[in-house]
């Protein structure tokens, strides 16, 4: 299967360059994964979609200011550092440009010496380890110095750093946001527990995938770069006790199914556990944990887009992806949404 056949023409003016001024209130394309059938609908509207006993999955991770501007030690050149993950205590395994100035041994500072990083090793196309000195907590000093790692697609200042955030963001360490849960509000989600839902969360730090464009010609050959992930004790039992009873699990945004299917595939149950994660989903997978996806719109030619068309399959999504470039959805991080399930009539 060729990357080729999951591209896609969008219109750069369809990208959406900032959120909307309620969450909620961005458009939801509702797709039945079976037949193709589409309906218009505002996401707040999700309600309708949404039955008692349904169980909804969130990715519960809280995105680091993970970018940061800092200078050699010894030239004063100027560098960016981009947090990806946390390889134990100060060791963090980052994207760095440029990249070529960086050898094992170098030494940064940001915030005139406020944190320091040595680089302890080097890895392929920009990625560098380093390990972080400072005083005080890094946390509290990375909110001081950090700025949201917003993608490259999108120019505009974001004015609100928690729109790049969902509501309910606990779990720091992603150099990005799952993007499907930023439609939700508490209000929302409220009235979906109102309505019999169970909601609960897992854990996913979404990392250097999300960066990565897929660079073979063939999807089997691409790899796709470890992510961590956990599941709580309660999430299990609640997910378990679902699939026991033949109820709905559905899964908001592509990290979430990831990890879903990553447990799943490994233990053939859910169960409390963390780990790191490739999965690489694409036409031919077989679905073990998921019922419904609720995800953004991706960019053509990416893993995401192979995920989505393997959940329906990739005649169903790109004629979707058309008609939402017809009918001007916003696309992306701060863009409109998708809810892929079967009998779509609410």
């Amino acid at each position: 299967m060729e990357v080729k056949d999951f591209d896609y023409e969008l219109p750069l003016e369809l990208i959406a360059q900032v959120p909307l001024e309620k969450r909620d209130s961005s458009r939801l394309m509702v797709v039945d994964r079976k037949t193709g059938n589409i309906k218009h609908q505002k996401f707040s509207d999700i309600l309708s979609y949404l039955h008692q006993g349904d169980v909804l999955v969130l990715n519960d991770t809280k995105v680091l200011p993970a970018r940061l501007l800092g200078e050699k030690v010894d030239t004063h050149a100027a560098i960016e550092v981009l947090l990806l993950k946390n390889i134990e205590q100060d060791k963090w395994e980052t994207l760095v440009k440029p990249a070529r100035r960086i050898k094992v041994g170098t030494i940064i500072s940001f915030g005139e010496g406020l944190l320091t990083a040595e680089c302890t090793a080097i890895g392929e196309e920009g990625i560098r380890e380093f390990e972080f000195s400072y005083q005080g907590i890094f946390y509290e000093i990375l909110d001081k110095l950090g700025s949201m790692p917003l993608p490259p697609y999108i120019h505009a200042k974001l004015e609100d750093k928690n729109r790049y955030q969902t509501v309910y963001a606990k779990e720091e360490g992603s150099a990005a946001a799952p993007t499907a849960g930023l439609h939700f509000t508490n209000e929302l989600l409220d009235a979906i527990r109102k309505k019999g839902v169970t909601i609960c969360s897992i854990t996913l730090h979404v990392g250097l995938g999300t960066f990565r464009p897929v660079k073979v010609e063939k999807i089997e050959e691409h790899q796709m770069h470890s992510e961590f992930y956990q599941m709580s004790k309660e999430t299990a039992e609640i997910l378990n006790h679902a699939k026991k009873n033949h109820q709905r699990i559905i899964s908001v945004g592509t990290t979430s199914t990831r990890t879903l299917e990553s447990i799943m595939q490994k233990y053939g149950k859910f169960q409390e556990c963390s780990n790191f994660t490739d999965i690489f989903i694409y036409p031919g997978y077989q679905f073990l944990a998921i019922d419904g996806l609720i995800t953004n719109f991706h960019l053509p030619k990416s893993t995401l887009v192979m995920l989505v068309s393997a959940f329906a399959t990739r005649e169903i999504i790109l004629n979707a992806y058309r008609t939402a470039v017809k009918e001007g959805y916003r696309f992306f991080s701060f863009g409109d949404s998708m809810f892929l399930t079967t009998d779509i009539n609410a």
